[in-house]
């Protein structure tokens, strides 16, 4: 099933700012995360860790669950399918733990920004978890890149399934 032109283009719309927006969000994620984690001053220290949690919450978690969403939408709605295609099999493949592990890891984002809230945080206050989270922000500002350099260069190849439905659709055509 292919969309309408308009679907289509309301629909790559809604896919790149979802998309867009989670980079963002987690780019800013990652600045609050090393700012929270460098800074001197206790005050800034406690306003990163404390905004960290309403990013994860109100920004990351939505924004990944809604790109996931649209590209599903795309990829069933378009040519390319859903598993037709290497790049957007891989697509898939790194897209969901991207989105299950920050849905796993808000619970300790929440216990450092409920802690930053009901206190002031020393510089050796939580120091493994700290580092974590400029570890996880980097990792997944990083599995964001390759997807969009996926996205946007399309690399050839089939997948096994692609091969059979193309295959099926040429000989249908012929007959």
């Amino acid at each position: 099933m292919t969309m309408t032109p308009g679907l289509h283009k309301f629909a790559l719309t809604a896919h790149v700012i979802t998309s867009v927006g989670w980079f963002g969000a987690v780019a800013g994620f990652l600045v609050l995360a090393v700012a929270g984690l460098m800074h001197a001053d206790p005050q800034v220290v406690r306003a990163c860790y404390i905004a960290m949690g309403l990013t994860g919450w109100f920004a990351i978690v939505p924004l990944s669950l809604a790109s996931l969403l649209t590209g599903i939408v795309m990829s069933l709605g378009t040519t390319w399918g859903l598993f037709r295609h290497y790049w957007v099999a891989v697509k898939i493949v790194m897209t969901l733990p991207a989105i299950a592990l920050p849905l796993l890891h808000m619970q300790p984002i929440s216990r450092m920004a409920g802690a930053a809230a009901q206190t002031t945080l020393s510089p050796a206050d939580l120091s493994a978890l700290r580092v974590q989270l400029v570890a996880y922000a980097g990792a997944a500002l990083l599995v964001l890149l390759v997807a969009t350099a996926l996205s946007t260069s399309k690399p050839r190849g089939w997948t096994p399934y692609g091969w059979r439905k193309q295959h099926e659709q040429r000989t249908a055509s012929q007959l």
